[in-house]
C-alpha cells in the first residue's frame, strides 16, 4: 500500500516523449516532447483546469496520468500509491478509481454495442455484481446522467452529441471513481447543450464528491468549473493559480494572451486583445530556453538559455515560471533566482 498522502492525485516531472524515426533504416532521429517536465497536484473533490493551445500536450498528459500511455519519466502517485510504471495486471483493479471522460463521444463509444453493454462493460471488466446488479446499475447511472432506462437498449447513433457524451459520463461513472480526467469533454458539443453537460458535471461531483481534471481549451467554461487552473504551453506547465485569482491577475504574457481572447459579457465592451506574433517552436526540437520568449524574439531569450523555468511561488498558491522574457521586471524580482554569493578571497 501507498503512504498517506493529503492529495488524491500528485504528478511530477512527468515526461512523455515519442520517438521520431528516419532514414533508410527507420532508426531513431529525435523525439517529439509531448509533456516535458510536468508537475501538479489534485486534492479529493477538487477541480484542475488545464489549458493552452491546441498541441501543447494537455491530451497527452491525461491519457498518461491514467496510463493509456506509458510515461518516458517522472512520477504518477495515485491515493499514495505509484502507477507509473505499474504493470497492468497490478493496475488493473486500480483502474476503478480513476476514468476517462473523451472529448468525442461518437469515436470513444462502440457503434456495435448498445448503451447497456458500454456501460455494464467496466463492470465485467472488474467483475462487479451479476448480470442482474449490472442492469439495475445501468439503469440508476441512466437516471444520474438524466437519461430514460428505455435508453439501455439503443445504440449510440441513435442519440445526439449530448446524449452520447452522458452516455460516456455513465459508463465513466459505472465502478465508482473517485478521479475523472475529462479530456475536453464539451468542444465537440452546441454550445446550449455544453452548458447542460457541464451542469451535470457539477452536479455528480458535489453528489459523489469526486475530482476533476479538466482539460478544454474553452476558457470561460474552465473558468467557471475549475477551483485552480493550470496553464500549458509546449509540453510545460507556465501558471498555475486558483481559479479567480489567475483570471483577475495573470502573470505570465501567454497566460495574458490567452486570456486577452475570452469575450466580454458586456454589450459595447470589448476587451484589448494580445495578438501572439510568430510560429509555435517545434515539440521536436524545442528552444533550450523560454519557448514562448522564443516564439515572440524577446531580446532576453539567451538570458534564459539553459535556466530552469520550473513554475515557482510568486504569491502563496500563485505559481509562475521564473522567466524573464515573460514576466514584469516586478513579477520577475519575486521570482528570480537568487545567485550564489561569490567565495571570499583568501589573499
Amino acid at each position: 500500500m501507498g503512504k498517506k498522502s493529503e492529495f488524491l492525485l500528485q504528478v511530477s516531472n512527468l515526461k512523455q516523449y515519442f520517438p521520431v524515426k528516419g532514414g533508410v533504416f527507420g532508426s531513431k532521429v529525435g523525439d517529439v516532447k509531448a509533456v516535458d517536465g510536468v508537475s501538479f497536484h489534485i486534492k479529493k473533490g477538487e477541480t484542475l483546469g488545464l489549458v493552452g493551445e491546441s498541441g501543447c500536450g494537455k491530451s497527452t498528459l491525461g491519457k498518461s496520468i491514467v496510463r493509456l500511455l506509458k510515461p518516458t519519466a517522472g512520477q504518477i502517485q495515485f491515493q499514495g500509491m505509484d502507477i507509473t510504471n505499474m504493470a497492468q495486471p497490478a493496475l488493473r483493479p486500480l483502474r476503478q478509481d480513476f476514468q476517462m471522460v473523451f472529448q468525442d463521444p461518437a469515436e470513444s463509444l462502440d457503434s456495435r454495442m448498445n448503451v447497456n453493454e458500454l456501460i455494464a462493460e467496466p463492470l465485467v471488466i472488474q467483475r462487479m455484481g451479476n448480470a442482474r446488479q449490472r442492469r439495475q446499475r445501468v439503469n440508476e447511472l441512466l437516471d444520474q446522467v438524466g437519461l430514460p432506462k428505455s435508453a439501455a437498449q439503443k445504440f449510440p447513433f441513435e442519440f445526439s452529441g449530448g446524449q452520447r457524451q452522458r452516455i460516456g459520463i455513465a459508463r465513466a461513472l459505472a465502478v465508482n471513481p473517485d478521479l475523472l480526467i475529462l479530456d475536453e469533454p464539451v468542444s465537440a458539443l452546441d454550445v446550449s447543450v455544453q452548458a447542460q453537460v457541464i451542469n451535470l458535471l457539477l452536479e455528480l461531483q458535489r453528489e459523489l464528491s469526486l475530482s476533476y481534471l479538466f482539460i478544454a481549451h474553452d476558457l470561460a467554461v474552465v473558468k467557471h468549473v475549475s477551483d485552480r487552473v493550470a496553464v500549458m504551453y509546449l509540453g510545460k506547465l507556465v501558471e498555475e493559480a486558483p481559479a479567480n485569482e489567475l483570471y483577475q491577475d495573470p502573470k505570465h504574457a501567454y497566460t495574458k494572451a490567452l486570456f486577452s481572447a475570452i469575450p466580454v459579457p458586456e454589450p459595447g465592451h470589448q476587451r484589448e486583445r494580445t495578438i501572439l506574433e510568430g510560429e509555435v517552436p517545434s515539440p521536436i526540437n524545442p528552444p533550450t530556453g523560454s519557448a514562448f520568449g522564443s516564439r515572440i524574439n524577446h531580446p532576453d531569450y539567451e538570458k534564459t538559455v539553459g535556466v530552469d523555468l520550473t513554475p515557482v511561488e510568486i504569491s502563496p498558491g500563485h505559481l509562475v515560471a521564473p522567466d524573464q522574457c515573460c514576466l514584469t521586471s516586478e513579477d520577475f524580482a519575486k521570482v528570480k533566482p537568487k545567485e550564489e554569493p561569490l567565495p571570499a578571497s583568501t589573499d
